[in-house]
């Protein structure tokens, strides 16, 4: 068997003891039951992920994913295409927005390049597993072949693999590459099977004018190609990124292992639709963050029956948003370790 195939045989249901254990215990805690809503609903849902009724996080890691694309040459983009290699370097600085949120909630971040132009120097945070440099232009032919996706995928499952080997009881999904949201919005257009125009949104700051003309590159890229939306590996091939398979793979990886991922915006749940079609009974391990402003991402979420949580006009990716929900899923599972009950703190529960 492929790593691909052994990842997606080992994703097991939530563990359902654990989560009654979880459900029981948050309605014997000092507040009226349903009190702190979201907060519960995460501790419950982590529970069942961690198969432990208490479950804590001891380590948060930050995995962007990062490639560069081919179809950037067809001017769907507001910013060129050598950006990617500097906000790589960017990042691996610690300038970026990502490090700032990361910083700010206590959480590692990692650079995945599976498909950058450029190279960038060794450095402890950074994982080079080029399946390419950049993909080919989908406007005329696949992106990359299906042997390349498998290998962007495992090449996700690694390095999630490799995070929590070191620690890391709670990921998030992160993405750079200039031009991915187009790839993105073909995703969700062949999977979703809708009109390009449905989920194609401004990406990096481009114009209405533009973006009518990014739709009909999406629908050009769509036509030429036939992705099949019953076959996830077929569609990341055709019209897919490089850093999209990644990030289906690390969400796959981190379900494997019971642990909890939480995806980030548009181009993250991309690469959660690539995940759920291969491996359905991964949707339960992916915790939604955040409504990008980008178009196109509520249908994608209303396609995998997530709901997110924040909505702050976000649009950066960079896993800016899946970030600052790291703390409300740490929040969630201290509220259900720590709190007292009605019995131990001698309260009244009124009953």
């Amino acid at each position: 068997m492929t790593l691909l195939e052994r990842t997606i045989e080992s994703i097991r249901p939530l563990d359902e003891e654990a989560m009654t254990a979880a459900r029981v215990r948050q309605g014997r805690l000092t507040k009226p039951p349903g009190s702190l809503g979201l907060l519960e609903e995460i501790s419950i849902q982590v529970a069942g992920i961690r198969a432990d009724p208490r479950p804590a996080i001891t380590g948060k890691t930050v995995i962007v994913c990062a490639g560069d694309h081919g179809v950037v040459a067809q001017g769907v983009s507001a910013y060129p295409q050598e950006v990617t290699g500097q906000m790589v370097a960017n990042i691996l600085a610690g300038g970026a927005a990502i490090n700032v949120l990361a910083r700010h909630v206590g959480a590692r971040v990692i650079v995945l390049d599976v498909g950058v132009l450029s190279d960038s120097p060794p450095c402890p945070n950074l994982v080079v597993s080029k399946i390419g440099r950049g993909t080919s232009d989908m406007t005329c032919g696949p992106a990359m072949s299906r042997r390349q996706a498998v290998e962007a995928i495992e090449a996700g499952i690694n390095v999630v693999g490799r995070e929590i080997n070191r620690g890391a009881s709670l990921v998030a999904t992160g993405d750079m590459g200039i031009g991915n949201t187009t790839p993105s919005s073909a995703i969700a257009a062949a999977i979703c099977r809708c009109p390009a125009a449905a989920v194609t949104g401004a990406g990096t700051g481009i114009g209405a004018s533009q973006r009518g003309y990014k739709a009909d590159v999406i629908e050009r890229a769509l036509s030429v190609n036939g992705p099949n939306p019953s076959d996830p590996l077929d569609v990341l091939s055709k019209v897919g990124g490089f850093e999209i398979g990644a990030i289906s793979g690390l969400i796959l990886g981190a379900a494997a292992a019971r642990v909890p991922v939480v995806v980030d915006g548009f181009i993250s749940t991309a690469g959660a639709l690539i995940a759920h079609g291969l491996a359905p009974l991964a949707r339960d391990y992916m915790i939604a963050t955040h409504i990008s402003v980008e178009t196109g991402h509520r249908v994608m979420l209303d396609r995998l029956g997530l709901a997110a949580f924040l909505d702050i006009d976000f649009r950066l990716g960079e896993g800016t948003g899946a970030a600052l929900a790291l703390s409300f899923v740490e929040a969630a599972c201290k509220i259900l370790d720590e709190m007292a009950t009605f019995e131990s703190a001698g309260v009244s529960d009124g009953q």
